[in-house]
């Protein structure tokens, strides 16, 4: 459950596809360098050689584009993610590692590649699809080592479930949310370590 859905529309043929491909290829190097605010429609088709028309077939606007773009960089940050948690031997060990890989990774992603960093940001500002998804699936992925630590006797089992994950994610969103991590960033490097040990605390049978 890597893949983040989006609002992009389905391609229709091999042919379609690579040209689907070709223009988010360009619009990933023209946001890269100008930013997704200055970049029109119209620039992407000069670079790519196609009339703004016919980019328009494939993708109804530049927020379309856009959410290409943002689908693939936040599909990175859960894949990471996942791989961490999956390697964690408890469900103690689950949540530590998740909150560590998903700073650690949308700090690179800020500081490495600032311009898509900022699509990102822009995306979970305006509620897009992408971001919409990308906050659910790290709700979804809280709520399964929240279960696993209730299940092996590690969290207590007394608060409701839906409770439990909603407050553990408030704590985690402002590290979480691209939006958010970027006024953040000077306590990205203790605050893993010092929230997840509140929440471990709080979540004590």
């Amino acid at each position: 459950m890597s893949e983040i859905e989006s609002s992009i529309p389905l391609s229709r043929g091999p042919a379609d596809h690579s040209v689907r491909d070709q223009i988010v290829e360009a619009a990933d190097e023209h946001f890269s360098h100008y930013g997704y605010e200055k970049t029109t429609v119209s620039d992407l088709a000069k670079a790519i050689g196609f009339s703004k028309a016919y980019i328009y077939k494939f993708f109804d606007s530049k927020q379309a584009i856009g959410e290409a773009i943002c689908t693939k960089t936040l599909s990175a940050i859960v894949v990471a993610v996942e791989e961490a948690v999956a390697g964690a031997p408890t469900a103690t060990e689950k949540f530590r590692r998740m909150f560590k890989t998903l700073v650690a990774t949308s700090v690179s992603l800020f500081f490495n590649d600032r311009k898509l960093y900022d699509i990102a940001a822009h995306s979970a500002g305006e509620g897009w699809p992408s971001a919409r998804a990308y906050g659910e699936r790290m709700r979804q992925i809280l709520s399964e080592i929240i279960r696993e630590g209730r299940e092996s006797g590690e969290f207590e089992r007394k608060t409701p479930l839906d409770e439990t994950v909603h407050a553990i994610y408030l704590v985690v969103l402002p590290f979480a949310n691209p939006l958010l991590l970027q006024y953040n960033l000077d306590l990205a490097e203790e605050a893993p370590v010092q929230l997840s040990n509140l929440v471990l605390r709080s979540l004590a049978p």
